[in-house]
């Protein structure tokens, strides 16, 4: 289990990632994290591409894939902290403004070292184990 606070609209939001993660995930959105976490990251990518060849800014991420980002922070917001609304427009609702851009690194980051310790333990089990 990891923990990170990210600001956001000037507070500070905590947020968790664990293995608990795409079962919570799962039951509250009947979608596959894994899936929707790597097409957030293809989105991002090209609108990091589509700015540096044109020197343009704006919003070109789909309304889905904006649900889908919300839908990730909420779950992994609601785990940190169970105090936290029990849908995510609820939980959005406390925010003015909700950056995709300025939030959704930090949460790749969170998830990104979540598996690298998932990874690291399964290989330190394996080395007590003998295999």
């Amino acid at each position: 289990m990891i923990k990170k606070t990210i600001p956001i609209d000037g507070k500070a939001v905590e947020f968790r990632a664990s293995a608990a993660i795409p079962r919570l995930y799962r039951a509250k959105f009947r979608r596959d994290i894994f899936k929707d976490l790597i097409r957030l990251e293809r989105q991002i990518s090209k609108k990091e591409k589509k700015e540096e060849d044109e020197e343009e800014v704006g919003s070109d991420i789909p309304i889905d894939d904006l649900e889908l980002f919300e839908n990730v922070a909420y779950v992994m917001a609601k785990h940190a902290d169970s105090s936290q609304p029990d849908t995510p427009e609820e939980w959005l609702d406390q925010f003015n403004t909700f950056s995709i851009y300025e939030v959704l690194p930090d949460l790749l980051e969170l998830w990104n070292l979540n598996m690298e310790t998932a990874v690291e333990s399964k290989k330190n089990l394996n080395r007590v184990a003998g295999k």
